[in-house]
């Protein structure tokens, strides 16, 4: 098994071909953002990033996140959501509890509380079931801030909501009228 440092950086380098640039290492992913694992490890290789299939199934089995699912019969593997590259999930829309939440930097809250949170470069503006969870997002861009969605009430105006493999609600946007800044954050 890898050592920490090599499963993170593997980690990463999965993220950013899975979920951004398949092309980076000239992977092409279905409609669904799958890849075939045999050509994603072939691929990787042939552009210095070797790792084996143990490997591969370590990081996918131990991600505290997990960012990685691999199909029913193992032979195929995508990103579990934050696609900034076109693909369609297959995720079927589900009725959210009350309350989401989304973790930010506090630099970004007035331009967020101005004008909604909105996908940006990803295909949904992810959020997540508890706040704990939110404010690791957050702390990821700087001071965190941690704004409570009111999930019932945009799902009642008719935004859809969807929920990813790894338990990340997925919705097209959050207007600045359903957010408040939750008193953790």
């Amino acid at each position: 098994m890898p050592d920490e440092k090599r499963k993170v950086r593997i980690s990463r380098f999965l993220s950013m071909v899975l979920r951004h640039q398949p092309d980076s290492v000239g992977l092409t992913l279905d409609e669904a953002g799958w890849a075939d694992v045999d050509e994603l490890i072939a691929a990787c290789a042939a552009r210095g990033r070797r790792f084996s299939r143990a490997e591969l199934d370590h990081v996918v089995a131990t991600n505290d996140k997990k960012r990685f699912a691999y199909s029913g019969d193992g032979r195929r593997i995508r990103a579990s959501q934050g696609h900034s590259v076109p693909v369609r999930l297959g995720l079927e829309a589900a009725e959210p509890p009350d309350t989401l939440y989304h973790g930010t930097a506090s630099a970004t809250l007035p331009l967020i509380l101005a004008e909604g949170l909105k996908p940006m470069s990803r295909q949904d503006v992810h959020l997540s079931a508890d706040v704990e969870t939110a404010v690791r997002v957050g702390s990821r861009h700087g001071r965190p801030v941690v704004l409570a969605v009111d999930a019932r009430g945009l799902a009642a105006e008719g935004h859809v909501f969807r929920i990813s493999a790894n338990g990340v609600w997925l919705t097209d946007r959050v207007p600045p009228r359903w957010l408040r800044r939750h008193p953790t954050g």
